[in-house]
């Protein structure tokens, strides 16, 4: 059969077959249309019209693609029937040799040589028969199975990209260890895994097709129930790009900056329906959004607070710069700007809404990003947090990796709770089954190394672990003086802290029967050491003294988001006494505003009793000296402000009546009756 009638039967048009220029011409000839077109001249010495094409001329580059595979035969599933493969194989062996036999022989003779051309015709026919009924076979069983190969091949990508079993060896991976995978920031995807794509899309694919939101978005997804999305005047901008950094940062136009406003007297007001008001004409203010939800949340609504929390990451993504990525960990964010904070706190808060929701590890991708944005800085102290999520999340793997890579330069194992993550991490990592059993012993040791060292550095996280695991000790440990309540008393305020965030966050994963005996195990090792008077002991407490004088100002901000009372209590009193803003918890000192706001004045930044009473009655009653700004001469007088306060005390006494308590009552039985 000719190409021409091959390409009618195929469907296809003259005008799409590739032609172009001379360099590039490809040979897509094989033996069996050698055999039907015969002598490469035809009778009276006349050349057939495709004779004088050595191959497709291709016009269009692209084209090239998939040319074999469509002269040859169909592709199923990625893959080629068995029976083409075979026939592509030797038809191609069969060009080699024929291309290499051509120069000798003359223009009349047959390429292939010994057949006539009537019965080449008829094998031809044959063996196209045959190749059509394999080939129907083939892609009946491969579209059956296609689903299964398909699951082979992600398995296959999976363990080819993923990270090799822990030794003792530093991990080796392609990506950045701050690298974010956009399918793991879908709470969705991880719950499939728990309860089956049915239980969890079941009742969300009809909703989504009654409102077509502007743009798909990564961080949540469109509720039919929102207000309809309108830009709020939100944007973002490229401030520079340096050594492979981005630094972003949004912005408010002038609409979004009175919405603002308005927002900070609502706070003023201390009155959330006036926030309520706010939302109405400005549906996406993301600032209201948040502070309504912590409302929401503290009158147990969790679902309109996760809601809220969601809708305000939905504005702030909206307004992303087309350069601005949230997977390649190289974007920045500059937390002393307070418009890009917003976009801090709706991502922790989204994060703590999913590590109560049962999401640990779409939980943990959340701390990544919020690390990704600054993570010198670390304005939010996720490093606090990131341990736990990855032993929730049961990804040891990652948890050692960052460990490896960054305690040289971030000195992780000064924080308790990488201290004890870490060795309980290669300890759990032990525990699988799956391992070589040397990987298994390495990791065993390992851990008992890395504890050890965390209990001499921290000898006050102990007893207090037990306590929380209801673990009664040894009386040689309670009695030991190493420890002992000295131990814990004697811990600088800073550490302190630390210990009991940690422990508040924390404690539960030690619960575990192997988990108890492995420290039992390690208490043991330790006491020993210290009996036999090792020096590291004395070096780690003369550390103690030294490195944990005072905590800086984003762990008081870490303690406070994350409501661990055992950790609000351990607060200094400067930083317990202070104001704490929900959409702002502790500003830092050095704040770059990008608009001139006005001087917030809260009533609870005030100590004297008498004003506030005197607020309370009159809002706009303030006291001599309180507004700054004012001047002494043009401030307003004190005795002017007493004389309104007195004004309107007088007013409303004379809006008090009092019930003649003698008149009788209407609702009484007996009408003539008298009160004794």
């Amino acid at each position: 059969m000719s190409r021409r009638a091959l390409r009618r039967l195929r469907g296809e048009q003259r005008g799409q077959e590739p032609l172009g220029p001379d360099a590039l011409q490809f040979v897509l000839r094989d033996e069996e249309d050698a055999e039907e077109e015969g002598p490469k001249r035809g009778p009276g010495g006349r050349r057939p019209r495709d004779a004088g094409k050595e191959g497709v001329r291709v016009t269009n580059r692209f084209e090239l693609i998939d040319v074999e595979d469509l002269e040859e035969g169909p592709v199923v599933n990625g893959e080629r029937p068995d029976c083409l493969l075979a026939d592509t194989v030797v038809s191609g062996s069969k060009r080699r040799s024929l291309s290499g036999s051509a120069a000798t022989k003359k223009d009349g003779e047959v390429a292939g040589g010994a057949a006539p051309p009537e019965q080449s015709n008829a094998s031809g026919k044959l063996r196209k028969k045959k190749k059509k009924q394999k080939n129907k076979k083939n892609t009946a069983e491969a579209l059956e199975n296609g689903l299964e190969d398909i699951d082979r091949i992600l398995e296959r990508i999976e363990d080819g990209s993923g990270s090799r079993p822990l030794g003792l060896s530093p991990l080796s991976s392609k990506k950045h260890v701050l690298y974010v995978e956009h399918r793991h920031l879908n709470p969705d995807t991880e719950l499939k895994r728990y309860f089956g794509a049915r239980a969890v899309l079941g009742e969300q694919r009809p909703r989504q097709r009654q409102r077509v939101y502007p743009k798909c978005t990564w961080l949540t997804t469109p509720k039919s129930t929102w207000p309809r999305y309108t830009k709020p005047g939100l944007s973002m901008r490229l401030l520079q790009s340096r050594k492979g950094l981005s630094c972003f940062a949004f912005e408010h136009n002038e609409e979004y900056q009175q919405a603002q406003l308005r927002f900070l007297s609502a706070v003023e007001s201390m009155e959330p329906n006036n926030i309520v008001v706010l939302l109405q004409t400005s549906p996406y203010h993301v600032d209201s959004l948040l502070q309504l939800s912590d409302a929401c949340r503290f009158q147990e609504d969790q679902e309109m607070a996760r809601d809220l929390v969601e809708r305000a990451l939905y504005s702030m993504e909206c307004a992303f710069h087309p350069l601005f990525s949230l997977t390649s960990g190289t974007c920045r964010l500059d937390y002393r700007r307070p418009e890009n904070r917003s976009f801090y706190l709706a991502l922790y808060k989204q994060m703590s809404f999913l590590e109560k929701r049962g999401c640990p590890r779409t939980a943990l991708e959340y701390c990544k990003l919020i690390l990704s944005l600054e993570p010198d800085e670390d304005p939010l102290c996720v490093l606090l947090l990131i341990d736990h999520l990855a032993l929730r999340a049961r990804n040891y793997e990652y948890l050692i990796r960052l460990f490896q890579e960054w305690e040289a330069h971030r000195n992780l194992s000064q924080l308790p709770n990488f201290a004890f993550s870490v060795p309980l991490a290669y300890f759990l990592l032990s525990q699988q089954a799956d391992l070589p059993e040397q990987e298994l012993t390495c990791a065993r040791e390992k851990a008992s190394l890395l504890l050890r060292q965390a209990l001499t550095m921290f000898p006050g996280v102990l007893m207090p672990l037990l306590g929380y695991c209801s673990v009664r000790p040894d009386a040689t440990v309670t009695c030991h003086q190493f420890f002992g309540p000295e131990a814990e008393i004697s811990q600088p305020p800073a550490l302190s802290l630390l210990v009991s965030l940690y422990l508040g966050r924390s404690h539960f994963l030690w619960k575990e029967p192997a988990t108890i005996s492995w420290l039992e195990e390690t208490v043991r090792e330790v006491l020993q050491a210290v009996d036999a008077g090792d020096p590291t002991v004395e070096a780690c407490e003369s550390r103690r003294k030294v490195l944990y004088q005072r905590a800086p100002r984003n762990i008081h901000r870490h303690v406070i988001l994350s409501e661990i009372k055992e950790a609000v209590a351990a607060l200094p009193p400067d930083v317990s006494s202070q104001p704490v803003l929900g959409f702002d918890p502790l500003p830092p000192v050095d704040t770059i505003y990008s608009y001139v706001r006005p001087e917030r004045l809260s009533p609870v930044s005030h100590g004297n009793t008498i004003a506030l009473f005197f607020r309370s009655l009159l809002p706009n009653y303030t006291m001599e000296g309180e507004r700054p700004e004012d001047g002494g001469a043009e401030g307003l007088d004190h005795q002017q402000g007493l004389n309104r306060l007195m004004l309107a005390v007088r007013d409303m006494m004379a809006n008090f009546h009092f019930h003649d308590l003698e008149a009788p009552r209407e609702d009484q039985p007996e009408g003539d009756g008298e009160w004794d």
